[in-house]
Formats: structure tokens, sequence, C-alpha cells
């Protein structure tokens, strides 16, 4: 009876926490989507506005996403909700990537949600002194500690100004280490403020998987404004990072056993009838030009419409590839190029070797000091070309063995990895030609021209005496003559 009593206390014990269990369970809170706070892609912007945002600075709207700040220097740009919120709890998504070429970015991105738009100004492209709540995504190490990148939470009631010297870590309420640049999948950013608790998770971007969220920090007794706007806003500086924002979702939550929300104001009938027959409309053509793309292409019956269109990442990874089978044609038509070079200076050095040696045979003198230094460069030139043809071959291989590794895993910093062995290769071939250019075009000699013989003198010393003599004579001549006319007229007078 007493083991019968202890199997029945247990059993009660194990129902209470399963109850226990379950009742915990059951205080999630309620969520409903708000779809005129939220913005996501595509088909996100078509005439350069986003619906129920707005935007400022350097920010780009597009069709799958929004650039808030290109990847130039001294850069600012920001998105703001139009109208305020007045949400007692809420939960915010966000969707974003930072991405640059140097191994540091600058400055970063801001998730804001404050009393008033906080449309332009120092703090990561929005303003100072803000009366809210800003989560910074801070790129660039100012206090030279390095704790960069990181997530960084600061409250502000309107009369702080934002510490930029220390990255704000005097003021921070709650903060965490995340890498966030340069990573293959888009960084998720998950905040929810529930009963006065801030609390923000991170998906760093590592897969897929967008549920793949890890604790960063929490704040509680967290007061903020009760109406506000949210915003995201970027800023760089000295070093650039291109700033994109995929998506920002938001979710007014409910605490369990309150009354829901009411919904939005219905659309009247005949809005109603309208939308509903352009959907209908649309509907039609679309449904008439999937049977006339059947018909033209019989081949894909039966396939799904949707396989037959590349995804954003399949044309990324077509790129890519793409882009290494040009540089992999490239680097073998090089190594064909410099096969030819080498065959054709090995057969003008043994030309070289074989005249040498036919004069040597017919003087009977060895080889001059200077056909030797012609047959030692010449030998120098073809030990260059083999290992330039070396390194080019290596190169080949690589890239082959790359490509094939990306075809099977898809890597990215494996892809990175070998764009950047290419380079180098590139690199040393290059100066390796520069190299043998030079030795083959170097500051030769130039030849001397024969001195000509002395020119034989065109006038001799009798030759001189002769004329010196005629023209006296020629003078005196002239003279009597001058004279004696001169005489005959005095006498006619």
């Amino acid at each position: 009876m007493a083991a019968r009593a202890l199997v029945a206390a247990v059993v009660l014990c194990v129902c209470a926490e399963l109850k226990e269990a379950r009742g915990s369970g059951g205080d999630a809170p309620h969520r409903r989507f708000e779809y005129k706070h939220s913005f996501k892609g595509p088909h996100l912007s078509r005439d350069g506005s986003i619906p129920f945002w707005v935007h400022t600075g350097s920010a780009i709207p597009s069709a799958d996403q929004i650039r808030i700040t290109p990847s130039l220097r001294s850069q600012k740009g920001s998105v703001w909700t139009k109208s305020p919120v007045s949400f007692e709890h809420w939960e915010a998504e966000v969707a974003f990537r930072v991405s640059g070429r140097g191994r540091t970015g600058a400055d970063g991105l801001a998730i804001w949600f404050t009393a008033a738009q906080g449309l332009e100004g120092p703090v990561y492209g929005a303003a100072d002194q803000w009366n809210g709540v800003g989560i910074f995504f801070d790129s660039f190490d100012n206090d030279g500690k390095k704790n960069n990148p990181a997530v960084i939470v600061v409250g502000n009631n309107g009369k702080l100004v934002y510490d930029h010297q220390n990255d704000g870590s005097t003021q921070a309420l709650g903060t965490c280490l995340r890498d966030f640049r340069n990573k293959p999948y888009p960084v998720r950013a998950k905040v929810t403020y529930y009963k006065k608790t801030l609390t923000v998770l991170i998906n760093n971007g590592f897969t897929p998987e967008k549920e793949d969220y890890e604790f960063c920090t929490k704040v509680d007794n967290m007061i903020i404004p009760p109406t506000g706007y949210f915003g995201i806003s970027a800023a760089t500086g000295g070093l650039a990072d291109d700033h994109d924002v995929l998506s920002f979702l938001l979710f007014r939550l409910t605490e369990p056993g309150q009354e829901l929300p009411p919904p939005e104001q219905e659309i009247p009938k005949e809005e109603q009838d309208k939308y509903q027959e352009e959907f209908q409309n649309f509907q039609l053509e679309l449904d008439k030009k999937k049977e006339e793309f059947q018909k033209e292409h019989p081949d894909v019956q039966g396939q799904p419409l949707e396989d037959l269109y590349e995804s954003v990442s399949d044309r990324e990874f077509r790129q890519v590839f793409e882009g290494q089978n040009r540089i992999h044609m490239e680097i073998k038509q090089l190594n064909r190029q410099l096969a030819m070079i080498l065959d054709e200076q090995r057969r003008y050095v043994s030309v070289i070797t074989e005249e040498i040696s036919k004069r040597g045979t017919q003087s009977g003198q060895a080889p001059s000091q200077e056909l030797d230094t012609v047959i030692s460069t010449q030998q120098e030139v073809l030990r260059n070309l083999d290992d330039l043809r070396n390194t080019v071959s290596a190169s080949v291989k690589q890239l082959a063995v790359g490509q094939h590794e990306n075809l099977g895993g898809l890597g990215s910093y494996e892809t990175v990895q070998h764009f950047n062995d290419i380079k180098e290769h590139l690199h040393v071939v290059k100066r390796n030609i520069e190299h043998i250019i030079q030795k083959n075009t170097g500051p030769a000699e130039k030849p001397k021209c024969p001195e000509l013989p002395p020119l034989p003198a065109c006038l001799t010393m009798a030759h001189f005496v002769a004329v010196v003599v005629i023209q006296t004579l020629l003078f005196l001549g002239y003279f009597m003559y001058k004279s004696q006319q001169e005489a005959a007229a005095k006498k006619f007078f």
C-alpha cells in the first residue's frame, strides 16, 4: 500500500509540472503583423518611394532592398515611418547586409524607436539627443579597444550627447560582440519590447535558416516613449561599406488574456469590388501568358514555372562561375603564348650556339666575351620563362580545383580565397614578364660609325699664287685702261 501511495504521489507531481509547463508555454503574447509600419521586397519600390515610409540622405530604394548608404566616404541616409506608432508592446525583425572590401568598415547601422523622426544627424546618419532607444551595429573601433564590430543598445531622454570617441560604451545599456560584415546570408536582428524589457536576438547570417537566432543582450526596466517612430539609419566615414536593408517587419504584441486590438477599418464595398476586378483581370492575363509560354516551350510541360527562373543567389553564383571561367581561359591563353615564346628563345639560343661554333672552327679562336654574355643572357631568359610557365600552370590547376569545389559546395569564402590566389599569381606573372622584357630590351651598346678618312686639301700653294698673280694683273690692266680713257677726255675738252 505504501508503494502504491508513493507512485500516486509521483504521478501527481509529474502532472502538476506538466500543467505548469503548458501554462508557461501559453504565456506567449499574441502577434499581429502591422503592414503600415513594415516593408519587404520584392516590389518594395517602383517610383523611388516606399509605401508608408520616408527616406532621406543617400538612401536609395529599389525593388528588393533599400541601400541606406553606398560604399562611398562620408555618406548618411535613413528611412522612417511616416505615421507614429503607439503600441505598448512590439517586436521588430530586421534583415540587412553590411558589405565592404576592407577588413574593417565604417561607421555602422542603427535601428531606432524615437519620439520624433531623426531624419539626419551625426549618430549613424540620424539626429543626436534623441528621445527613445537606438540599437547600434557599430563596425568601426573608435576607442581602439578592439571590441568591434559590436551591437550596442543606448537609451536617451533627449538630453544626452552620444559619446562617439568611446563607441558609446559609457552610455550603453547592453552590448554584445557580433561580426555582421560580409556574411554569406543576410544578418537578422529581432528586437522585442515586452513588459518594459528590451531583448535583442541576432542571426549571424552563416546559414539560410531565418529562425537561427542567438541571444545578444537584454535590458530590464526599459522606459521608452509611448508614441514614436521606427527608423533605420547608416553612415560611412573615412572607410565605407554598403548598408542594405532587405526587410523591416513590425508585429504588435498583446498579452495573453487581454482583448485583441480592433482590426483595421474595412475597405468600402466599391473599392473592394474594384480591387477584386483588377486582381481577376491580372490573373486571367497571367494564365494567358502561361499558356502561350507552354505552347512556345513544349519541352517544359509539367515543370513548375517557378523552377524556370533563377533566383538572386543562383544568378550570383552563375556570375561567379562565369568570371572564373573567363579567368581560366585567359590564363590558358597566356600559358600557350609563354610556351611559344619559350620555344622561340630555345631556337634562338641553338642558332647562336651553332653560329659561334662554326666561327670558332673557321678562325681557330675561342668565342669572344660578348658572345658568351649573349648566350648567358638567353639562357637566363629561358630559365625565367620556364619558371613563369610553371607558375601559370599552377594557377590553371588551382583555378580548376577551386571551380570543382565551388560546384560541389557553393562556398563563398573559398571562392574569395581562390580569387585572391589567382590575383597574386597574375601579379607574379606580370612582374616576371616585365623583368624579361627589360632584360631583352636592355640598353645595348650603340654601334659606332666608322671614322671617315681625312678629306684631301682642295687648294694647293701653286694654285693660290697663280690666282693672286692673275687677279693683280687684271687689276693693273683695268687701272691703265681707266687712266687712258680719262686722258682722252681731257684732250677733247
